[in-house]
């Protein structure tokens, strides 16, 4: 594995994170709004957007299916209305979205908002960074998840519209997902650049198809009355309740939709929900609703909206549509991933900066490729989209449930709401949040279990992975010494000085590197010139060649140096050292040694971690990628010393 950000780097960057809260600030983002908007049309929305598909069907024709009488019908629609009202529009788009850290959204953001996150160090209300690191890991589950149901469901159309295409069904949908994932390389901008038109026409479509069977019944617009739903609930009691886990379907993409805020910005995001988005799902359902009042058999009121002819061309066009629905998660997933490593929950990863613009906009190959093996073998398991349905929510809504709360305390810390208007608004969010997640409960056995189980073994090794390091750290601070005690001990025991320059990466810019205290131990020799260098990874694109190092003399030829780069830059150090022979210290590095700690750990019985939990953080970390490679070291001028730390 690789990583963009260096372990010296990661405990200031991970500072920042939590420390830079923008209460509501949007990260300036090139270009247009409204091309933005576009753009973030094609990432953003394919979730909810393609949820017409089966949030009605699995209503009144899933696990949990109610009859399809104008009671039920008007009853599952105003549902359906509400939640798009108080879930989407009034929770996300109005008030989580405000909840930005520097641009960027997602749980882990939202988490290092709330509370400060110290990669090395104990946080101080740790049980509310468990419940952003576990709402982080449900997402992963849905982002597993949402590929699968979203592409089976359109693929599933071809049945209907002619029986031929129903043994290849499967093989299609596995096609279609390989594909969706061999494309990410490419970067969310152009990808949403070339989805925008698509999921314009699809939510054009989605409009019509619904307004032309509301003009049939268009007394199906009264369920828009919160009574209808109150109705049902009396009438069909427990199986009514149970209902609210398929209505739910219309709403999952909510929590993507803010974990993609860094990609596009929040303003665009916002455009598109209310001038197209909000328009069209709602006319949809509705114009759903209108069908199956005329025909309450209805197997797929979706398709059946369409009239025969259209069928086919729409099968095709919901498949594109599907596509991009998978990207909202995909999307989100990296997203994560970047806010999880830097807050010190993940080892480092190879994380590609596809945009010179926004640093929001990232491809990360490992997850890429696990999300896409684990959407093929769910597929191949579940096997209709129905059977993912019983499968589906139970992550979305847990992850919901725990944003909600995260966010209460974002709302009282930062922008100091008052108890009165805190408990009113987190109050109708939790009512909304756990009355979903309570009727989804009821899925587990049924497939509800797979999204859960992955979200617990991800939450396990982020949090190895973070405490592996807080051990390791406090062991390594034994191995140092504060640089003043190192001058000390050299002036009192003079070593010998040998001619040229050393170069020693250094991660604690307070202390002496174990590499130089091993090197003086056993070799008993130092360098007339020593530069103890540290790296920085910045938030912009580049830093001038006039600002990339920044050097400090020390004392008995010791100098401080801090490299910084800008994240779409390649981190080469010995390319950025070479400015300081035009310094005025005029510093040769051409032949210069590097010199590098390569820790190795150990598990053992000493108190910090389960044995097995240590066993599984020295996997991952000797899976991570080595200092020489990331930051283009020359091979044959590295001189690794190794040290050992038991944990």
């Amino acid at each position: 594995m690789e990583t963009s950000k260096p372990d010296t780097a990661a405990p200031h960057a991970a500072a920042d994170v939590a420390a830079r809260g923008s209460q509501g600030h949007d990260t300036t983002h090139s270009g247009p709004l409204g091309l933005l908007a576009l753009a973030a049309l094609g990432v953003v929305y394919g979730d909810i957007g393609t949820s017409p598909l089966y949030a009605m069907r699995e209503s009144f024709h899933g696990t949990h299916a109610i009859a399809s009488n104008p009671i039920n019908i008007f009853g599952v629609l105003s549902l359906v209305f509400w939640s798009l009202i108080i879930v989407i529009t009034l929770k996300y788009i109005t008030f989580i979205m405000r909840a930005d850290n520097r641009g960027e959204g997602g749980i882990m953001a939202l988490t290092a908002l709330a509370t400060p996150i110290r990669p090395l160090l104990p946080s101080k209300q740790r049980w509310l960074v468990l419940f952003g690191v576990f709402g982080a890991a449900l997402l992963y589950g849905d982002g597993v998840i949402t590929p699968a149901i979203s592409v089976l469901s359109a693929v599933e159309g071809l049945g209907i519209a002619t029986p031929v295409f129903e043994p290849y069904i499967l093989p299609i949908t596995l096609v279609i997902i390989t594909g969706l994932f061999l494309i990410q390389r490419s970067g969310t901008a152009k990808i949403g650049t070339l989805f925008g038109p698509v999921m314009t026409l699809w939510f054009t479509v989605l409009a019509l198809l619904g307004i032309i069977n509301i003009v049939q019944n268009p007394t199906v617009l009264q369920a828009v009355n919160p009574l209808y739903a109150w109705t049902m609930f009396r009438v069909d009691g427990w199986q009514g309740f149970l209902v609210l886990g398929t209505v739910f379907l219309a709403v999952t993409g909510g929590e993507a939709l803010y974990a993609d805020m860094g990609h596009f910005g929040r303003k665009p995001i916002q455009l598109a929900w209310f001038v197209l988005v909000l328009p069209a799902l709602l006319l949809n359902y509705f114009g759903q609703g209108a069908l199956l009042l005329r025909e309450p058999e209805a197997s797929h009121p979706f398709y059946m909206m369409a009239p025969a002819w259209a069928q086919l061309p729409l099968v095709i066009l919901a498949t594109c549509a599907t596509i991009i629905a998978s990207q909202a998660l995909i999307s989100g997933a990296f997203s994560i991933t970047m806010q999880a490593q830097n807050l010190g929950f993940l080892p480092r990863l190879k994380i590609v900066h596809t945009s010179p613009t926004a640093f929001g906009q990232i491809y990360i190959p490992f997850v890429n490729w696990a999300l896409m093996i684990s959407c093929i073998l769910v597929v191949l398991g579940f096997r209709t989209s129905s059977n993912l349905a019983a499968a589906y929510g139970i992550a979305v809504t847990s992850t919901m449930a725990i944003t909600t709360l995260i966010f209460a305390v974002v709302a009282r810390k930062h922008w100091h709401w008052n108890w009165w208007l805190l408990g009113s608004v987190i109050g109708l969010f939790l009512i909304v949040d756990l009355a979903f997640l309570a009727a989804n409960l009821v899925k587990i056995p049924q497939g509800g279990w797979f999204p859960l189980v992955l979200a617990v073994v991800i939450f396990t090794f982020m949090t190895t992975w973070k405490r592996g390091n807080r051990l390791v750290f406090a062991r390594e601070q034994d191995l140092e010494l504060r640089l003043e005690d190192m001058f000390k001990q050299m002036r009192s025991k003079p070593v010998t000085r040998v001619p040229g320059t050393a170069i020693f990466l250094s991660a604690n810019p307070q202390g002496a590197p174990a590499a130089l205290l091993a090197n003086l131990k056993y070799n008993q020799v130092v360098h007339e010139r020593v530069l103890l260098t540290s790296v920085v990874i910045e938030d912009i694109p580049a830093i001038d060649d006039a600002e990339r190092v920044r050097i400090k003399l020390l004392d008995l030829g010791f100098y401080r140096v801090v490299v910084r780069f800008g994240f779409m830059e390649e981190p080469n150090i010995p390319r950025a050292l070479e400015h300081l022979e035009d310094s005025e210290h005029h510093i040769n590095i051409s032949n210069a040694p590097y010199f590098v700690n390569h820790t190795r750990v150990i598990p053992s019985k000493l108190p910090g971690m389960a044995l097995w939990r240590e066993r599984l953080y020295t996997l991952m970390r000797r899976n991570s990628a080595s200092a020489v490679d990331f930051f283009a070291l020359p091979s044959t001028r590295v001189f690794e010393i190794g040290t050992s730390v038991e944990v």
